[in-house]
């Protein structure tokens, strides 16, 4: 389980297909911290480490991960976010988070406000997942409040701490990020719907 409170950014040094595989070398801060079959999210998406070098981790992507989440569009020298599993002592900064992307969405719209960023973001509504005023989103792993709920869509505010320690600096209109919903609006949602 994860929190959504970015750990530390990551950049792409090798990006390698095998075989409907994708396998990720990341260059970070914690790299050398981590330990072959411990699991990492990469932008929001729970990977297991595969292999270590000094100062980079390798984690591999499978098809369906790579069909639902933007992994599939790193380059290198993309930064990602990165995020190690709470630990059972340790504090829900965020909130509840899987590592499980729901599916994608394109960013629509970034304006700056006086040393804060609105982020909009629009999503295909035929998956079923929804958002709610003042609810939590996870967008690339980071959890995030939403604003300006709609059908297809939301907002998030960005603080200046969260934008400097985040690869949200680099998404621009037109660009894919990775959403998980809340967990628990999910089991609601399933709840009415088989009702």
């Amino acid at each position: 389980m994860f929190t959504g409170i970015i750990e530390t950014l990551g950049q792409v040094e090798s990006l390698q297909s095998e075989a409907g595989n994708l396998h990720l070398t990341i260059k970070s801060a914690i790299s050398e911290e981590l330990k072959i079959d411990q699991s990492v999210a990469h932008n929001g998406v729970c990977l297991t480490v595969v292999e270590l070098k000094p100062d980079c981790h390798t984690v591999t992507a499978i098809t369906e991960t790579l069909n639902k989440t933007n992994l599939g569009h790193l380059k290198l020298g993309d930064l990602i976010n990165l995020e190690r599993c709470m630990p059972m002592n340790g504090r829900l900064d965020g909130h509840i988070v899987q590592g499980h992307v729901d599916q994608t969405a394109t960013c629509i719209a970034v304006t700056e406000q006086n040393g804060s960023w609105i982020y909009s973001f629009k999503y295909d509504t035929t998956l079923g997942n929804i958002t709610v005023e003042k609810g939590s989103i996870c967008v690339n792993g980071i959890s995030l409040t939403v604003f300006d709920s709609k059908i297809d869509g939301f907002s998030v505010a960005i603080i200046p701490y969260t934008y400097e320690h985040t690869n949200l600096k680099q998404v621009n209109a037109g660009d894919i990020v990775n959403l998980e919903f809340d967990i628990i609006g999910k089991y609601v949602a399933r709840l009415i719907q088989h009702s």
